[in-house]
């Protein structure tokens, strides 16, 4: 009698698939040891957060480790540079973010920024980085991108895309391009809910599709989806749970219309409200493995050894059950392991020049400024009102912003009010405004915004402050959407550190030297 083929492979096997395709976090600056056991294991992704990182050595120190339990490994993170950063998260980045390469559009100065990044990753021992944003900012209102997208116009975002692929991946570090099929027109954030797109599909090829084009034909690595429900695409499940935008428009050949990517696809994080408010974290990725998706991030907010062990029991549990085929599972694992292997083989970045100073050199060339008449330069201690927003969860608030800690070192004394939505709303505009003209009495007094056309509260509190004191210098640090205000208007386009330095060195006219 011809014995029965086992329509699912061995117990092992499949567990090891299904740790394969998990790209988890963890808590701490030292590997733990249920991280340790996992790698032996089958798992073969990690993922880091600004919580992991103290300094770069003990960033090296740490990936060495993980890489002495599983030699072919995928470290991750996500470091745009720019407000997204977990390099350098407790003091700001030394690169200006996407908004700013866009604005100065110089596609050789992005690719030498993206390839100065990739070196300090490469050199830590990271080699996916979970960049750049190819999103179009199309929507103003946008809560989570802005200044993380290099533009509105999708031919310069999509060059851009495409130069920052080649020079991060030059040195050594595998691009993720994201967010899939563009979070560029959404006015709700997917950490905190499910976005939709009404647009339709010839804007959708038109807009958010061009960036996505020109990362695959740049060779991007990987390519990571977005939480978001397009019905032109799928009028049912958000694009990380879609075949049709994972399978039928990524993976489809371009005679099919398609963008015809055969790198790996890594999804979102899954603990984000947008899948786990709606499907569950299990659920989700079961569903998101099914469409076509090939690694499962998860581990920004859920980044212990039971979530690793809850996502690798439901993936074999749908295997067994049939609502996963076993031949997607294994797919999705060879490709991450595939990856792993070509990475460990690309070496680290000590092929890529050290360009200490391209970060601050970007920062400087994409400031703009808009003077409203005769303007002397800064030359004693100021008063800086801090208008600050609640930070996006992308962002996160570790990371400070704002110009008064290097205007300091500029201008030793300088002090700084913050101002907030909450305060605006306790004491009234009026007075909040007479708080801030009182600390600032006898001093010339800066304003920093970020985004102010996205908040009523602070476009308000700036014109009653603009009206009493005309003299202000105003610096927007997010998207400059809104018209210049003040004797002076400056615009970073971006938050970074050296966007920061960039600023105080046009208010004072000068530049510290390497001492200071």
């Amino acid at each position: 009698m011809t014995p029965l083929v086992r329509s699912v492979r061995s117990a092992d096997t499949l567990t090891r698939d299904a740790l394969a395709v998990l790209q988890p976090g963890f808590t701490g600056t030292t590997a733990p040891d249920w991280l340790l056991r996992r790698l032996g294991e089958g798992l073969v992704s990690v993922g880091l957060f600004g919580r992991n990182v103290a300094d770069p050595a003990q960033l090296a120190a740490l990936t060495g480790r993980l890489r002495a339990e599983r030699e072919e490994l995928i470290v991750a993170i996500d470091e745009e540079g720019g407000d997204v950063t977990r390099l350098e998260v407790r003091g700001g980045s030394s690169f200006p973010g996407n908004h700013a390469l866009g604005a100065v559009d110089d596609t050789e100065l992005t690719r030498a920024v993206a390839r100065e990044l990739g070196r300090r990753l490469a050199d830590c021992g990271i080699n996916l980085n979970w960049a750049p944003s190819a999103d179009v900012n199309s929507n103003p209102a946008n809560p989570v991108i802005g200044v993380r997208s290099f533009g509105a116009d999708p031919q310069l975002v999509a060059r851009h895309t495409a130069a920052y692929v080649e020079g991060l991946q030059s040195a050594g570090v595998a691009a993720c391009t994201k967010h899939f099929p563009g979070h560029g027109d959404t006015a709700v954030d997917s950490h905190h809910d499910l976005p939709r797109i009404a647009a339709g599909l010839p804007t959708l090829h038109a807009r958010e599709l061009v960036p996505f084009r020109a990362a695959v034909a740049a060779g991007t690595r990987a390519v990571m989806s977005a939480h978001i429900l397009l019905p032109a695409l799928d009028a049912e499940h958000p694009a990380t749970l879609s075949p049709a935008a994972l399978h039928g428009l990524l993976r489809a050949p371009e005679a099919e219309g398609g963008l015809g990517f055969d790198g790996l696809i890594v999804t979102d994080g899954m603990e984000m409200q947008a899948i786990s408010a709606t499907y569950g974290i299990e659920r989700g990725s079961v569903l998101a493995l099914a469409a076509g998706a090939d690694a499962i991030c998860v581990g920004g907010g859920l980044a212990d050894e039971g979530i690793v062990l809850r996502l690798r029991d439901a993936l074999v549990r749908a295997v067994r059950e049939g609502e996963l085929p076993e031949q997607r599972l294994a797919d999705a694992a060879a490709r991450v392991r595939a990856l792993a292997g070509r990475a460990r083989s690309t070496g680290t970045g000590e092929g890529a020049a050290p360009a200490p100073g391209i970060g601050l050199t970007a920062a400087r060339r994409a400031l703009r400024i808009t003077a409203a008449g005769p303007y002397r330069p800064l030359r004693e201690s100021v008063c800086v009102a801090a208008f600050t927003p609640l930070a996006n969860i992308a962002v996160g608030d570790e990371t400070p912003w704002g110009v008064a800690a290097e205007l300091t070192r500029l201008l030793p004394g300088t002090e700084t009010a913050t101002c907030t939505a909450e305060a605006a709303a306790a004491a009234g505009t009026a007075a909040l405004v007479d708080g801030l003209l009182t600390a600032a009495a006898g001093r010339h007094l800066v304003a920093v915004v970020r985004d102010v056309h996205r908040h009523p509260w602070m476009a308000d509190a700036l014109h009653t402050l603009l009206a009493a004191r005309p003299d202000t210098a105003v610096v927007e640090m997010g998207v400059p959407q809104a018209p210049p205000q003040g004797t002076l208007h400056l615009a970073t386009h971006g938050a970074a550190r050296v966007c920061a330095q960039a600023a105080a060195e046009a208010l004072t006219g000068r530049r510290p030297s390497p001492d200071e």
